[in-house]
């Protein structure tokens, strides 16, 4: 479709409708608010650009953590999801080999020349190292890179704990992938090359979890022992067992908070460096519990903590994904509470120390009180600040969502569903 009320008017097609559901479910008001979404942006890029002739929508969704804290940068286990919540692109490709890019509810425009991609150090911890490092990635394996125009929209919102870095990231990889690669490249391919782009030019040492459940959306278990992640599809319906997931923002933002990330993988490779390995992955658990009067002095009494959360949390994740594909969700949850408390007690990544404001703690005793012995709860992604995970049966929804929300503010909770696809292109 090369003209704008065209594309306007196939957004209210019933094809479009049916995309719609798949991507973002079937509650009460999704098909209009997106496509009003998918509308606007279609609209914003004939303003920008002048015309909309080869354009393509690309999608790419958050991700909730489940299982597995602070594991994936230590070569650990995860238990993640995509989720209903994305970052969304219409995009065409051009001929001069600069990529321009529109954000919603951003002033201006980020440019970057292809034929310019050494890494920049005025752009870290900023979306346009993330353009540059993932387009530097895609030349550095010998794949096809060019120039594009897009117009960004995003329900994954910054401090939100969804991972809205990785999604974003992620579509730009999407987009390369799609106009330049023929779409050859596999869902982990376009994880590992955005997890480049924030670890080398964005600055931030992240795992690899973010940007994999991103990409290959679904309720996936990821094992990131070898060089190739084993990646397992888990087929379990929270929703038909009566069970809505729900993050709670209960304050503060990510963005001032790199350092504090830092030091968790930073603290752990410590552990693993004393035993002549680069990660805890590559050391017996037995290894550190039984020589912990040796590591005293050598690493600090947090690292050990946190040493011990990994060996942990890592078989949880074993667990957690056994108990879903036996159907035991009273075991499974008691594993998520373990999880939150591990976090909590050893990974110590729940507040920052030395500041009295603990929203995060404070969230996580409202979720126990409430939902013991009914539901499970647990911090959700980094940690310091942002969000929460809990697991409520649908009939304490109202009264959960009520009462959170109360506190924390109104639209602090969020209800999400898990969606099946990753990062998809969508031709129009």
């Amino acid at each position: 479709m090369n003209n704008l009320p065209d594309i306007l008017k196939y957004l209210r097609s019933n094809e479009a409708a049916g995309k719609f559901q798949e991507l973002y479910g079937k509650r009460e008001g999704v098909l209009l608010y997106q496509m009003e979404r998918y509308s606007r942006i279609a609209k914003r890029f004939s303003e920008e650009f002048g015309t909309v002739e080869g354009v393509s929508f690309f999608s790419a969704p958050g991700r909730t953590e489940i299982g597995g804290n602070h594991t994936d940068h230590q070569a650990g286990r995860v238990l993640a999801a995509g989720v209903n919540l994305d970052t969304v692109a219409i995009a065409a490709p051009t001929a001069n080999g600069i990529i321009t890019v529109y954000s919603e509810g951003y002033n201006g425009a980020l440019v970057v020349d292809t034929n310019k991609l050494d890494a920049v150090e005025s752009e870290k911890e900023t979306s346009m190292a993330l353009i540059r490092g993932v387009a530097a990635r895609f030349k550095q394996l010998g794949k096809r890179v060019g120039g594009f125009n897009a117009i960004v929209t995003s329900s994954v919102f910054k401090g939100s704990g969804l991972s809205s870095s990785a999604a974003f990231e992620v579509l730009m990889a999407d987009i390369l992938n799609g106009m330049y690669n023929g779409g050859e490249l596999t869902g982990l391919e376009l994880a590992q090359i955005s997890q480049y782009a924030e670890n080398v030019y964005f600055g931030k040492p992240s795992g690899l979890m973010d940007q994999a459940a991103s990409a290959l959306g679904g309720l996936v278990t990821i094992d990131f022992r070898k060089s190739t992640p084993r990646v397992e599809n888990v087929d379990f319906d929270f929703a038909a067992r009566g069970y809505a997931l729900v993050v709670v923002g209960a304050g503060g933002n990510h963005a001032d908070l790199t350092g504090e990330y830092a030091a968790i993988p930073i603290e752990m490779k410590q552990v693993a460096a004393q035993f002549g390995c680069n990660v805890l992955r590559e050391v017996l658990p037995e290894q550190v519990e039984e020589g912990i009067d040796k590591l005293r002095g050598k690493v600090s009494d947090r690292a050990i903590l946190r040493a011990l959360h990994f060996f942990d949390e890592n078989e949880r994740v074993k667990c957690q994904v056994e108990a879903l594909k036996q159907g035991d969700l009273n075991e499974f949850f008691r594993l998520i509470i373990a999880s939150g408390e591990s976090s909590w007690k050893l990974l110590q990544n729940v507040y920052v120390a030395g500041q009295t404001e603990e929203p995060l703690a404070l969230a996580l005793e409202m979720c126990r009180r409430m939902l013991e012995g009914k539901g499970a709860w647990r911090i959700h992604g980094g940690g310091f600040a942002g969000t929460i995970l809990a697991f409520v049966p649908n009939d304490m929804l109202p009264t959960f969502t009520r009462k959170l929300e109360a506190v924390f503010g109104a639209h602090s909770c969020t209800v999400l569903d898990i969606r099946h696809s990753g990062a998809i292109q969508w031709n129009i």
